[in-house]
């Protein structure tokens, strides 16, 4: 069995054929997918969706590229929704420096917003980092995100930095590129991050696995993430799968079996 810990169910691409996406991922033994928003649209979304699906949960943050555009009332909204008994997480949030709409500024303060909200409310936190990683772990100190603890979503860093976001109570999220030829980095991480403190996720519809890099994404791939990892650590994939699924429904304090 399998948890996609990161999946955007909640996306357009899947207007037309969410179920036989959902139906896709239950047939490769995909039994648990965690739905991410990350602004109004999408958080209301991925709650509707955790309502209608018993093995389908939901987190809630605002995405740094659109860090400009959240008012503190959406930010009160948040924190209202994560009451919510499917909601698992506050994110995706942290810093995105590919992008230029939102000043870097304005990005860090919501960030800080967010953290400081996921420990009032004791959940972890999904982060988001794109060409920001000494800034993100820098603030994550600086607030004390251990406290919270949470996920490098589609961790991106080095087997240091990664080993820096363990020490502060988080875990290493591993997608689609670390099945890419040329991704010399995440393959590294894969081999040097304990198992135990591993997760696996799609980012789907983003960042399909080989063989479906630059295709729509979905989560019936997250096993081929799995056995990517499994060959770079020399395990079995079952080994992997069951590390993984452990880790998530204890970190997310999941009950769907």
């Amino acid at each position: 069995m399998f948890i996609d810990t990161h999946v955007h169910l909640n996306a357009d691409q899947y207007d037309e054929d969410l179920n036989e996406v959902i139906q896709r991922a239950l047939d490769q033994q995909v039994n648990t997918m965690v739905v991410v928003g990350f602004d109004r649209k999408t958080i209301e979304r991925a709650i509707e969706l955790a309502d209608n699906y018993d093995f389908i949960y939901a987190t809630i943050g605002w995405h740094p590229v659109d860090a400009i555009d959240c008012t503190d009332e959406d930010l009160k909204w948040i924190e209202k929704l994560a009451a919510h008994p499917k909601v698992v997480g506050i994110g995706e949030t942290g810093l995105d420096y590919h992008w230029d709409k939102s000043p870097k500024e304005i990005q860090q303060e919501v960030f800080r917003k967010q953290i400081a909200l996921a420990k009032r409310v004791s959940l972890p936190i999904i982060i988001h980092n794109r060409e920001a990683t000494a800034d993100v772990l820098h603030i994550l100190q600086e607030e004390n995100a251990k406290e919270a603890g949470g996920i490098m979503h589609c961790f991106a860093g080095t087997p240091e930095e990664a080993q820096e976001s363990i020490d502060m109570n988080f875990k290493i999220s591993l997608g689609g590129p670390v099945t890419f030829k040329n991704a010399k980095q995440p393959k590294e991480v894969a081999k040097a991050v304990a198992l135990e403190h591993l997760l696996i996720e799609t980012d789907a519809p983003y960042l399909a696995p080989h063989p479906y890099r630059g295709k729509r994404n979905e989560p019936s791939y997250v096993p081929l993430v799995a056995e990517e990892i499994a060959r770079l650590k020399e395990l079995s994939i079952e080994e992997v799968a069951k590390a993984t699924t452990e880790n998530a429904r204890k970190f997310f304090g999941l009950t769907h079996s």
